[in-house]
């Protein structure tokens, strides 16, 4: 199911369970707004919107909780985020996998959830939707076998809605929208910029896009100065604070560089993918022989690749900081390291410190 097809199907009546399924956070947000809207009023919300960590809890638990009564709340949403986190780990995932296409016992992990969910979907509490929410896999790559378990661990419901990644370009036209949507002039430099600043991250252009709206008002227009003045560049500014430390092999900086990512709510997987794209980005400038902002801007505009002054700057520094063989050994170190943030893990955060503590030698 696509977000639109929940859209429409929430406005003739919500199913009972869900689960959302995938990365993508921009049309997940508006789906679950959507899903409030309907179901709870904003006076409501304090004790009708439930919210869970499948990290902390069992799926049991939580379809006890959709079962029990509530006095102060006829009608509920129940939000149980993580879900990923409530499969089988470790041997009794071997043990899971090892059993392949066979139904699951009632006394595993994956059949129990299994169990607790097909018995509540017999008889569901009325005017109550329960969403298991899973943001953490891809549906490619790596990351697709894992999300198949995820799919295969809730099979019994039915109600499945997927978020894959939105692409660039179509992060791009949703800021374009919103841009048109305000009233909005920016130009295509513009919007690249405002996309790279938030992380490629939809809800966030959309947020930055209001704020504009606000300062430069209906009909105002945006310069790349508005952007680089108005938008917090938090994960830019401090991914090539980091990409210069780690080039002194300054490992305390770096982890305290780390440390304020995590603290300004950055995603750190998109941090990484940032900063792999400002490495091989200088890797390409270093081998072609670009010695200015000027000369990088020119070579990756006639790749057709999007290059601003000040992005071009940001490279150029990048290439002063590091030399060929450092580059190279990052990339792949950043490689490992993406594999290792999509895993089921304990926190984004140690395997970013790892990451550097190996890197700044």
């Amino acid at each position: 199911m696509t977000p639109d097809q929940f859209l429409t199907q929430i406005k003739k009546q919500p199913a009972p369970v869900y689960l959302f399924l995938g990365p993508e956070t921009f049309h997940r947000d508006i789906c679950r707004s959507a899903l409030l809207d309907r179901l709870l009023a904003r006076e409501e919300r304090e004790e009708g919107y439930i919210r869970h960590d499948l990290d902390e809890m069992t799926v049991a638990a939580v379809i006890d909780d959709a079962r029990s009564i509530s006095m102060f709340a006829p009608r509920r949403v129940i939000w149980a985020s993580r879900a990923e986190g409530a499969l089988p780990k470790g041997r009794a995932a071997a043990a899971e996998e090892s059993d392949g296409d066979e139904k699951p016992k009632a006394d595993t992990k994956a059949g129990g959830a299994a169990e607790s969910i097909s018995a509540y979907l017999r008889n569901p509490a009325p005017d109550t939707v329960v969403v298991f929410d899973s943001a953490r896999f891809e549906f490619d790559g790596d990351d697709k076998a894992k999300i198949e378990r995820v799919r295969k661990f809730y099979a019994p419901v039915s109600n499945v809605v997927e978020f894959p990644r939105i692409s660039t370009a179509e992060v791009r036209r949703i800021a374009q929208d919103l841009a048109k949507k305000h009233e909005l002039k920016i130009g295509a430099a513009e919007i690249s910029l405002l996309v790279e600043a938030t992380g490629g991250s939809a809800g966030k252009v959309a947020t930055e896009i209001e704020k504009l709206a606000l300062f430069a008002g209906r009909g105002g227009t945006i310069t790349e100065a508005d952007i680089a003045r108005l938008v917090p560049q938090a994960q830019s500014a401090t991914i090539f604070a980091l990409v210069a430390a780690l080039g002194r092999n300054e490992r305390a900086k770096a982890l305290g560089l780390i440390d304020t990512l995590v603290r300004e709510g950055e995603y750190l997987p998109l941090a990484l993918q940032f900063l792999a794209s400002q490495f091989r980005q200088a890797l390409v400038a270093k081998e072609a022989g670009l010695r200015s902002a000027m000369q990088i801007q020119g070579h990756f505009q006639k790749m057709g690749v999007a290059m601003w002054p000040s992005r071009a700057e940001q490279i150029l520094q990048t290439v002063n900081a590091l030399s060929d063989t450092q580059i190279r050994s990052a990339l792949k170190k950043m490689a490992e390291a993406d594999r290792t943030l999509k895993d089921i893990r304990p926190d984004d955060k140690v395997i970013m410190e790892q990451f550097v503590m190996t890197l700044a030698g």
